[in-house]
């Protein structure tokens, strides 16, 4: 595990009000970095608490997998006093994150025009399905129905198959990517301003902008795209492919890299062949071409060849399991695993020299250190006790820890 140490955003507190994926995750990163971020949950506590099993301590694993590096509240924004109390945070604060429905927030008197002008330095970040205007604003986005409705879905399955949902939440965690970089370019702009800014990150325009390359080859073509498996639209070799024992996937790129790989495999003809010559002529032949590849790969074991292939310099990887991913040298080596106590979680991707991210703090308990960050604001709690629900834990169910297996 990374020692602690102040992060790049070691100077900046963060209240993050939001619930489910994308927010928390924004909150997460922001946290990894060094920002002191405070996650307020409602009385009945962030819903993923209890999306599991499997579940650590009555947490479920999806909020661990969100939730790091933050100081938990429970606060009733409903009441008076809970409003009150958001209030003196947002005093103290850099950023605001939020995924309320539209207009709860106005119908508290905490609008954006009113926090803009009570906090006119506070970066204010929303995080909604579609925005909250528009033929769709304020309607409510999940994940998986934002796929289909933003083509996702129809672009992801087997040739001839159904439409099929990615496999992870990709949208959500996009939208949570996008809601980082706009907070860091709204704190940005704020040194030269002295103000910040309102910061949109919508599921239904993260789920559109997903939509390359399937997006320009529709403004080029006028041809909508349909599903293809795991086969690129534009590129080709790209695709998995049978081997002796296990599918692999090659991701060749340019005709430097097709030759090497013919070379590696024993078929060398398929480079000189003007069926294959170009990128253009391997689309365009690409079934001739997988059944002659196939019939060369038939003879090789998918690890070993996966190994010797991008030694060669062929992008490509054996199709593998999560456990295998956890368990690779690589994997520990680039500190993809995060241990703090009980608590296993995945690393931030962004490695930066002097100012690495840093892994100070295992997700909070429900309402775990409310009455820490009252006295640090000396702030009496006794005042808005109508509005703290107590501390404890907030799940469906309590399970034993799985236990760790790398």
């Amino acid at each position: 595990m990374t020692s602690p140490r102040p992060g790049s955003l070691s100077d900046i507190r963060v209240i993050d009000a939001s619930r489910v994926l994308g927010g928390p995750y924004c909150g997460q990163i922001l946290g990894d970095h060094g920002a002191d971020v405070i996650k307020i949950e409602p009385p009945e506590g962030d819903e993923t608490r209890g999306w599991g099993p499997p579940f650590l301590d009555g947490t479920a694993s999806y909020f661990l997998g969100l939730n790091r590096n933050k100081r938990g509240m429970a606060v009733d924004l409903s009441a008076p006093a809970g409003r009150e109390l958001l209030l003196k945070l947002l005093e103290t604060a850099d950023v605001f994150i939020e995924n309320f429905k539209t207009g709860t927030l106005e119908r508290w008197g905490l609008g954006r025009d009113e926090l803009e002008r009570r906090f006119p330095r506070l970066v204010h970040c929303r995080v909604s399905g579609f925005g909250a205007d528009g033929p769709l604003g304020g309607l409510p986005g999940y994940d998986a129905a934002i796929q289909a409705s933003a083509g996702l879905m129809s672009v992801n399955g087997e040739l001839g198959g159904e439409p099929l949902r990615v496999g992870l939440p990709v949208v959500d965690m996009v939208t949570g990517l996008n809601a980082v970089i706009g907070i860091l370019m709204a704190l940005h702009e704020r040194q030269a301003s002295g103000k910040g800014q309102f910061v949109e990150a919508t599921l239904y325009d993260c789920g559109v902008s997903l939509l390359h390359p399937h997006l320009p080859n529709f403004y080029l073509s006028g041809k909508v795209a349909g599903r293809s498996g795991n086969a690129h639209p534009n590129i080709c070799p790209y695709d998995t492919f049978a081997t002796a024992t296990d599918p692999i996937f090659l991701a060749v790129g340019n005709n430097r890299q097709f030759a090497t790989l013919c070379r590696e495999i024993g078929a060398e003809e398929l480079a000189q062949d003007p069926r294959f010559a170009t990128n253009g002529e391997r689309n365009v032949n690409r079934d001739a071409l997988k059944a002659l590849l196939e019939q060369a790969l038939a003879a090789f074991e998918c690890n070993a060849l996966a190994d010797r292939l991008i030694k060669a310099g062929v992008p490509c990887g054996a199709v593998r399991s999560i456990d295998q991913v956890v368990a690779d040298p690589h994997t520990i080596h680039r500190e993809m695993v995060v241990d703090i106590g009980a608590y296993r979680g995945t690393g931030s991707p962004i490695k930066l020299s002097r100012t690495p991210a840093s892994y100070r703090l295992a997700p909070p308990a429900f309402a775990e250190h409310t009455a820490d960050v009252l006295d640090e604001m000396a702030v009496d709690g006794e005042a808005y006790r109508d509005a703290l629900p107590e501390a404890g834990p907030k799940s469906a169910a309590k399970s034993p820890a799985k236990a760790k297996t790398a």
